[in-house]
């Protein structure tokens, strides 16, 4: 608890304390209440204080103006009808504020898995000069610079190990407690904990656009993003609270007045009373304080389980989602492709990987990087002449003045070269030199070690139709669909032809259900934005792909997919259970109230106690269970 939660215990125990003395003792007329006077202010003065200062402002429709009232219209009738009964008042505040605590308490929690993540901020970056450790701002570390991590220290910027090896605590980052293993030449992103050796790290991006300040910037600004079902509470209680204050007015007034009109005695006390406990059961604090802590219990909950949901919007449509669509390559599979094999060649096979790895030295899609790792030499870019990058088939470059195309079959078509078909499984790359075909490439990617199991948890978790979309040859896209058990495949695609591809069936899809698209590079962004709710791969995602998506996995596991669906899932069912559980019971209790039936002490559950059960209900969003 914090200080002033715990301020506020000690006044609800001090005020029941006092009610049992006083409840011992005694008392009557003036005495008595004073006496009772002291624990209700003790409990609920700083109700009384809000609900002025809201009567001030001219807002005095909210919870504090009803709570004032129903108790100072309680506290009244007591002193007019000379019973000296004070307990209802002092319980109906000791209990709200009972109620409070508890909703207190559960923000609290969600609030803590929220606030761990906090934590990866890094204080400072340590830079090498002259022999010694200079600590500088993260933001005064730039691109290139070369940076040392000392054992316990945080990950101030993402980089490239370049010395050093260690292991890492990415449970912050991933909701994973195993260390991650990480060596010379290994990608590091910022937020991990070093735990055992020196690194020296590379960067390769400014602070501002480092992993951690992404986070960062994600979770601060998640609860700006609200859902219909909190847009649906908040416009709920603008329309409900005046209505009931209204019917309590007409509750108290138009019985008297109509006994006055037929001649008989007007029960004043009576009408009062239920009026005034009419308002106790008509406060919407139940609603307006679960709806909204169950989107955010549900949004600490996703972050302590390694998924960054951007908004409760899209937290709530993701509830809705019944197809999923894969990107193939960094999302089902590693995206570290090896060369397997050159065949066909009219040169030396070192002469074709030579000239292939200078022309792709200007892209950074994975198969590029491939092809320059298996070469292993540095690239000298004075060789490179026009060069140019043709979306989605390859890349096209003057490398010692020779036309080099290297790409697809539809680059070869493109370059006016007939390519020879490889019989092997893997992607393929076909180089031309001077308009002659010159053979090819054979590259092969591994299929990631969850994706399977990911593919399942998708079908448990209610998901109907799977597919994956690729620019690979129909050969490739279909063994991995084979092997993971997806249903849908669409091959040999451009990027336009993805954002096509998902339209359709975006289009086809039955009413209310939403569609999903799982994605990691730049060229996903507009499938991603284009999607009912886009997931990116953050650990090793482009920057475009993680900006324009609405869900981020943080370690790359196709895994947390099916765990983010089913947090999404549980967090909207407790979301329905709490609204129709609070309107049940209120609806059921301002009619009995309305025909005195209902006491004060029915009232005091129909408000707190209904509030409590709804808020306890709002914390189970903060867990689920791992599968």
């Amino acid at each position: 608890m914090n200080r002033k939660q715990r301020i506020m215990l000690i006044r609800i125990i001090v005020s029941m304390l006092l009610m049992a003395v006083l409840s011992a003792i005694p008392t009557s007329g003036i005495l008595r209440f004073v006496l009772y006077m002291i624990p209700y202010l003790v409990v609920g003065y700083d109700i009384l204080i809000k609900a002025i200062k809201g009567i001030a402002r001219g807002q005095m429709l909210d919870e504090c103006f009803l709570m004032a009232v129903a108790t100072g219209g309680a506290i009244a009738l007591a002193i007019y009808t000379g019973s000296g009964d004070y307990t209802e008042a002092v319980a109906v505040m000791l209990f709200y504020q009972i109620g409070e605590l508890f909703q207190s308490y559960a923000v609290g929690r969600s609030r803590k898995s929220i606030a761990a993540l906090m934590d990866i901020r890094p204080d400072h970056a340590s830079i090498e000069k002259d022999g010694q450790l200079e600590r500088v701002d993260p933001d005064e570390v730039g691109i290139g610079s070369i940076i040392v991590v000392q054992p316990g220290e945080k990950v101030p910027i993402d980089g490239i190990v370049i010395n050093g090896e260690s292991s890492l605590d990415t449970a912050a980052l991933t909701g994973e407690s195993m260390p991650r293993s990480v060596h010379e030449g290994d990608q590091i992103i910022s937020g991990s904990i070093n735990m055992t050796g020196v690194l020296r790290i590379r960067t390769t991006k400014e602070f501002g656009e480092s992993t951690v300040s992404k986070i960062l910037d994600l979770v601060e600004n998640a609860s700006s993003r609200k859902s219909r079902s909190e847009d649906f509470i908040s416009r709920f209680a603008r329309i409900y609270t005046p209505a009931v204050c209204l019917g309590a007015l007409l509750l108290a007034f138009i019985p008297p007045l109509a006994a006055i009109i037929s001649g008989s005695a007007p029960n004043w006390g009576t009408w009062i009373y239920r009026a005034l406990t009419f308002l106790v059961i008509s406060c919407p604090c139940a609603l307006v304080i679960s709806i909204p802590l169950s989107f955010f219990a549900g949004l600490g909950g996703a972050s302590r389980a390694g998924v960054l949901i951007k908004g409760s919007n899209y937290l709530e449509t993701l509830s809705k989602a019944d197809t999923v669509v894969f990107d193939k390559t960094g999302t089902l599979t590693k995206g570290r492709f090896e060369v397997n094999g050159i065949h066909h060649g009219t040169l030396s096979d070192e002469r074709i990987l030579e000239y292939a790895a200078i022309a792709e030295s200007i892209s950074t899609h994975p198969v590029a990087r491939s092809i320059q790792q298996a070469y292993g030499k540095a690239i000298d870019r004075s060789r490179i002449g026009d060069a140019k990058e043709i979306s989605g088939n390859g890349v096209m470059a003057k490398v010692d003045g020779k036309s080099i195309a290297c790409g697809n079959e539809r680059l070869m078509e493109i370059v006016g070269v007939t390519p020879i078909h490889c019989h092997s499984v893997g992607t393929v790359i076909h180089i031309a030199i001077d308009g002659e075909y010159a053979g090819h490439i054979l590259i092969s990617d591994t299929v990631k070690e969850h994706s399977k199991e990911a593919v399942e948890a998708l079908r448990k978790a209610g998901i109907k139709r799977i597919a994956m979309l690729t620019g690979d040859s129909g050969k490739v896209a279909g063994k991995v669909a084979a092997e993971l058990g997806i249903d849908t495949v669409f091959s040999e695609l451009l990027p336009a032809d993805k954002v096509g591809k998902v339209e359709e069936m975006m289009e086809a899809k039955a009413n209310g259900s939403k569609l999903a698209f799982v994605g990691d590079g730049i060229n996903d962004a507009p499938v991603l934005s284009r999607a009912d709710i886009g997931i990116a791969m953050g650990a090793m995602g482009s920057d475009a792909a993680i900006e324009a998506a609405d869900v981020v996995l943080m370690d790359d596991d196709p895994m947390k997919i099916a765990t983010a669906i089913r947090i999404s899932g549980k967090c909207l069912r407790i979301v329905y259970e709490n609204i129709v559980f609070a309107i049940g019971i209120k609806a059921a209790c301002l009619v009995l109230g309305a025909f005195g039936i209902a006491d004060m002490w029915l009232a005091i559950f129909a408000d707190v106690g209904v509030m409590i059960i709804a808020v306890l209900n709002a914390i189970r969003a903060l867990f689920i269970k791992e599968r």
